[in-house]
């Protein structure tokens, strides 16, 4: 009895004395609050609170504990986090991890390789752990191009391989394929991806054919000739029974604006009817941007790189090169300049040399005119000057009801067709103009396409950038918001998301995405980066036995 009578007295004087008992450990790692939540499924929004612990969504509903963090989302968006379907940040991320332009999007996820993986086939496991080593602040995941195959056993010229160097491409894709790559991606608007039949991109296909992997591919032709090149990857799915993603799907040709999109469409739905999983992405500008090469008829290159700029340099060469482009469409060349209506039509965004600094932004025939020059010599000498760096423009090419229809597809989600920002910034003079794309693609989604236009739901919006492109990827823990999943999240105002980045000024930021979680852990706080390295590499499991 005497020692329950000191405890009791004990117990009054430490409460006399002000202590408090300490607070118990919050539950949760995180508690959002009061959003409206969209699963990611296409279902509306349901007012809810969300508790994320350990790296996994944890709670969905009513939540009467606290969190380590408390985020006040009342009236605001919270959604699964973006997954960019044609990303270019394979070489960047190994030496910046930051991707704060990803983040600023609400971009979760990456996936890259259009042009293939950072390094060879037998070093993909040694490259997928330096950057999970370095630290990535979003989730990452690539393709492996066959050109990269092709290159190392035949070298940049064209040619039919032999069977012993088919064995060899095919061993490499299957080395790649073993890494963790999802599958291989090709490039034919490109030389030497170009000189690749479909008879050996089928063949090549059939490894991630065996695994569930894909053939991703910016098709042979977007223009006149848009039909033929969907056809083509097409079939190669279906004799590979590879799934099939088809890049930036546009109907770039000026002279069937209305008309080729449509039947493009009607393409890809009979192979979907008839059990093809094809599927594409799309970016919501009417600019594609690549390098001034693809001026150059493909044939050019067919004795390899350096051969091709020998040529350039030749004025008979360039005379008949100049009859070829304003003849207009060619059997094995895209011809952009004509798809894009003129030259009138094509803007410079970096020439990588400071004597053409003062041409970004404008269009050739306007530099032709500047130089005494005619656009295409323009062009030409631009792209020689620049090497061994790739002189680039914006090609001018879409109509914007063409991709307001291709953007309503239920196969269709987004993708930026661009890199992660790196955290140095080049000299505005000489770095050039980049595409609107790289920061402003997912916000102007929400505000043009949703928001303003009504083009999209915003339940369909979101569907598209989340449970969608996860599904097609095999990404079972990622794409919703539900108990167990992996803790991708982004939270947004959509009446205040605006993209800003514009032709003219594309490094603008976006505005109205202010939280995003990666893992579990806030790499975007109140729109500002975190520092946080939570990005994991995701790895596409492939048993070929």
């Amino acid at each position: 009895m005497a020692k329950i009578k000191r405890m009791a007295a004990a117990a009054i004087l430490f409460a006399a004395c002000g202590a408090a008992a300490p607070a118990p450990a919050p539950d949760y790692d995180i508690v959002i609050r009061g959003g409206r939540v969209l699963d990611g499924a296409g279902n509306p929004w349901i007012v809810a609170d969300v508790a994320v612990k350990d790296g996994r969504i944890a709670r969905i509903g009513v939540i009467p504990t606290r969190g380590a963090r408390e985020i006040d989302a009342r009236g605001r968006y919270v959604a699964p986090g973006f997954i960019d379907m044609l990303d270019q940040s394979g070489r960047l991320l190994r030496n910046d991890g930051s991707a704060i332009n990803k983040l600023k999007m609400g971009v979760t996820t990456l996936i890259a390789g259009e042009g293939g993986t950072a390094v060879p086939a037998a070093e993909i496991d040694g490259y997928f752990k330096q950057l999970e080593s370095n630290g990535i602040a979003v989730n990452f995941g690539t393709y492996y191009a066959a050109i990269q195959a092709r290159t190392k056993v035949m070298g940049d010229s064209d040619g039919r391989p032999s069977e012993a160097q088919m064995r060899q491409m095919e061993g490499e894709v299957e080395t790649a394929m073993r890494a963790g790559v999802f599958g291989i991606s090709s490039a034919l608007i490109y030389s030497p991806a170009s000189f690749q039949s479909t008879a050996d991109l089928t063949r090549l296909a059939r490894i991630p054919g065996r695994c569930g992997g894909f053939y991703a591919s910016h098709m042979r032709d977007e223009s006149g000739k848009l039909l033929d090149a969907i056809d083509e990857t097409i079939a190669i799915g279906e004799a590979s029974g590879a799934k099939v993603e088809i890049f930036h799907i546009k109907a770039a040709y000026a002279p069937e604006w209305g008309k080729l999109m449509p039947r493009a469409i009607a393409r890809i739905e009979a192979a979907r009817a008839r059990g093809v999983d094809v599927g594409a992405n799309i970016y919501p500008y009417r600019a594609g941007g690549t390098g001034l090469d693809v001026t150059i008829p493909t044939h050019v290159f067919a004795n390899g790189r350096a051969a091709a700029h020998a040529a350039l340099r030749d004025p008979a060469v360039r005379a008949r090169l100049k009859q070829e482009l304003a003849a207009g469409p060619q059997p094995d060349w895209s011809n952009l300049v004509h798809a894009a209506g003129g030259w009138r039509n094509v803007v410079l965004s970096n020439g990588h040399d400071p004597a053409y600094a003062q041409f970004h932004g404008k269009d050739f025939e306007k530099i032709g005119k500047a130089l005494g020059r005619d656009p295409a010599d323009a062009a030409w000498d631009i792209w020689l000057a620049a090497l061994p760096n790739r002189a680039t423009a914006l090609y001018f090419l879409m109509d914007d009801a063409d991709i307001d229809l291709a953007m309503r597809q239920q196969w269709v989600g987004i993708g930026t067709d661009a890199s992660a920002a790196a955290a140095a910034r080049p000299d505005p003079a000489i770095g050039g103009l980049g595409h609107p794309r790289t920061n402003g693609t997912f916000p102007r989604i929400l505000a043009n396409y949703v928001r303003d236009r009504n083009i999209l739901s915003l339940p369909d919006a979101i569907r598209k950038m989340t449970s969608w492109p996860a599904a097609r990827l095999g990404l079972g823990d990622r794409g919703l918001l539900r108990p167990g999943m992996r803790a991708d999240v982004v939270i947004f105002d959509l009446a205040k998301v605006n993209d800003r980045a514009t032709y003219q000024d594309p490094d603008a930021m976006p505005e109205g995405i202010d939280e995003v979680i990666v893992n579990g852990v806030l790499a975007l706080d109140q729109g500002k980066a975190t520092g946080s390295r939570s990005g994991a590499v995701l790895r596409h499991q492939c048993d070929l036995g």
